[in-house]
């Protein structure tokens, strides 16, 4: 990766020709509309070191911020990209490109600025130490139904804010499946709803250093195929206001559940450092699936302290283990009330630690749920409990 971003400097100095987004078009608004192809890709893979493109002088936008303005240099020999937000600070970028890679390096700040992609082919994003905080929508808008690749520069801290009035679906949204990878830092703020949304899958690959959420309006992650988180780690603070981390189940156009989509509704963690706290809102989840929860390593922590919220909860099944060379350590404090939403009033429901409407299955590990340090009453509710091994400290309530 470090090889990538040495080009972008290289490019940026060197005596490869440019044409910029010129000054006389107009400034166009931060679209957030488009139409896309959905994805066909098969389950993300997880190589120890992000891929590198063999070749990328004729496929490399460079975008540069500095306040109001930016400026946006696109290879003379790429086609099928345009800009057409002149030197606006909101980029708007169209690419009718169907047959070779594009990527996008960002840089500088803007406090009222955003990128908008628009287009109908995978891409890459790399984020170089990039501050973004846009006054009209999203942040970074992708609207793009393929695979997105976010990259963070090797040591680079990165943060984006999206507009409190505004009626984007997230600070950072993609219309594909998001990949975010890299030795950098990310700092998002979801001021209007969620802070970081997917319509497909959203993987945090093992090279990324820190990924924190520090606001949501809504859910902190949301999810419309499965997420899965391969290493790194990821801090929701309490400021979210909904869920931690929610996956739906994919669906077709019509809003349609997507019966035989691969992993669909499972939040699957392979690694890592997760830690949720929720503070904020009522009925509020650390980790929400619509389908499974597959955990084979990594190291949880949730503090479930909203009244009626659960740390992690599943419509379907969980599954608790340690793949070869990886440990799992899951710590959950449940010290919430019972729920006082308007809804609930005739039969409000407990903060649960742990709420399985399936089968809970340990296979190794350690689980911890508790409340004010000590094991809590009914910390864990599931169909039925199974453990093989590991080493699980909470009171189990089975509803089978």
């Amino acid at each position: 990766m470090k090889k990538l971003i040495y080009l972008c400097c290289a490019l940026m100095m060197g005596s490869v020709l440019f044409s910029s987004c010129g000054s006389d078009d107009p400034d166009t608004n931060n679209n957030q509309g488009g139409n896309n192809t959905e994805n066909t890709d098969p389950e993300p893979e997880d190589p120890t070191e992000p891929t590198e493109p063999e070749e990328v002088n004729d496929s490399l936008v460079l975008i540069t911020y500095s306040g109001s303005t930016a400026t946006v240099n696109i290879p003379e020999a790429m086609e099928g990209v345009t800009c057409t937000s002149g030197t606006s600070s909101h980029v708007v970028l169209e690419s009718t490109n169907t047959t070779k890679e594009m990527y996008y390096a960002i840089s500088g700040s803007s406090t009222a600025g955003s990128l908008t992609i628009n287009g109908s082919y995978k891409l890459s994003v790399m984020l170089n130490g990039v501050s973004l905080t846009s006054d009209k929508g999203a942040a970074i808008n992708i609207l793009c139904g393929k695979r997105i690749n976010l990259i963070m520069e090797d040591g680079s801290n990165n943060s984006l804010v999206d507009y409190a009035a505004g009626e984007q679906k997230a600070c950072l949204y993609t219309k594909g499946h998001l990949e975010i990878e890299g030795n950098g830092t990310l700092y998002v703020t979801g001021n209007s709803n969620h802070a970081i949304a997917s319509k497909e899958y959203l993987q945090v690959k093992k090279s990324v250093k820190a990924i924190n959420i520090l606001k949501a309006a809504n859910d902190a992650i949301h999810v419309g195929e499965f997420f899965q988180m391969n290493g790194g780690e990821l801090t929701i603070d309490q400021n979210t206001v909904n869920d931690g981390i929610q996956v739906e189940y994919k669906t077709d156009d019509n809003d349609q559940p997507i019966d035989d989509a691969e992993n669909t509704g499972s939040v699957i963690i392979k690694g890592g450092t997760l830690n949720i706290t929720l503070a904020n809102a009522e009925d509020a989840k650390g980790i929400k699936a619509e389908g499974d929860v597959d955990i084979t390593g990594g190291t949880i922590v949730i503090n479930a302290n909203s009244n009626g919220s659960r740390g992690i909860q599943a419509d379907g099944d969980m599954n608790i283990s340690e793949a070869e060379n990886t440990t799992t350590t899951i710590t959950i404090a449940a010290t919430g009330k019972k729920c006082t939403v308007p809804e609930d009033s005739d039969d409000p429901h407990k903060c649960w630690g742990i709420k399985i409407d399936g089968d809970l299955t340990v296979n190794a590990g350690t689980l911890t749920v508790s409340k004010d340090g000590s094991t809590m009453k009914n910390g864990i509710r599931c169909g039925s409990y199974t453990k093989k091994g590991g080493t699980v400290k909470a009171t189990i309530k089975e509803e089978d």
